[in-house]
């Protein structure tokens, strides 16, 4: 009987250190991105969300909805305001189109286009088409522990893993309970700080700790950033093939 229970409790004690090294069981900076992969992650998901761009000239919001499919697949419907209704984008694997209401026309946002913001805010199309899986383009070092929003974090430096890749380093902070990306610095190949992200309020939607709130910074504009709401999460949905077709950009 004794030997049994040795055969039980051993791959449990293994299960629950996996992610530990060192004599302080500080994780690893890759387990933590996985697990931080796992909460985000889901099959299907229908959201709507609100951005409110804070220009040199005032504020302004857009309303979307957005469907997703897997890591490669996504729509957007834009639907407020007036002048951006309508609108819509696709992204299928690394292609990305947009359809205009007001010119009727479908074109394919590539190259140097990519760089460009998305409806005037510190987002980029390039931001858009990201592999949402953050440990299929980064590798991960755990470098400190710091509090965020009274919450306890490990602080972790990213380094691509891939040439093709928006920032080359990201410096993140990983709520320890929660496993939720609080806050990140976005660098350049040479250290330069492109972008910023905090996180304002934090969420459990379908048992999943989920960002609600969260203010966006291109550090090389003026403005005083771009802040997302998400008004509402439904995971693991059930989407129509057509929605994911260069079709339905005119429907």
């Amino acid at each position: 009987m004794k030997n049994v229970r040795h055969i039980l409790i051993f791959p449990l004690i293994l299960m629950m250190t996996a992610g530990l090294t060192g004599q302080n069981q500080v994780p690893k900076g890759d387990w933590i991105l996985e697990k931080v992969d796992e909460n985000y992650g889901s099959d299907n998901k229908i959201m709507t969300a609100t951005m409110v761009i804070h220009g040199r000239r005032g504020s302004r919001e857009v309303t979307s909805k957005i469907w997703v499919r897997g890591n490669d697949q996504s729509f957007t419907e834009y639907l407020a305001p007036p002048r951006e209704k309508g609108t819509k984008m696709l992204k299928l694997g690394d292609q990305l189109w947009m359809y205009s209401p007001s010119t009727d026309r479908t074109i394919q946002i590539s190259g140097h286009m990519l760089r460009q913001s998305v409806m005037g805010s510190d987002l980029s199309y390039e931001d858009m088409m990201e592999d949402p899986k953050l440990q299929n383009m980064y590798s991960a070092q755990v470098i400190g522990e710091e509090s965020y929003m009274d919450r306890p974090c490990w602080v972790l430096e990213l380094t691509s893993i891939k040439e093709d890749i928006a920032y080359h380093s990201r410096k993140v902070w990983v709520d320890k309970e929660r496993f939720v990306t609080l806050k990140e610095d976005r660098f350049a190949r040479g250290g330069k700080l492109l972008k910023t992200t905090e996180v304002k309020k934090v969420e459990k939607i379908d048992n999943r700790w989920i960002p609600t709130h969260a203010l966006f910074k291109d550090v090389l504009k003026s403005g005083k950033g771009t802040e997302f709401f998400v008004d509402s999460m439904i995971f693991n949905a059930e989407i129509p093939d057509y929605i994911f077709t260069k079709a339905a950009l005119r429907r």
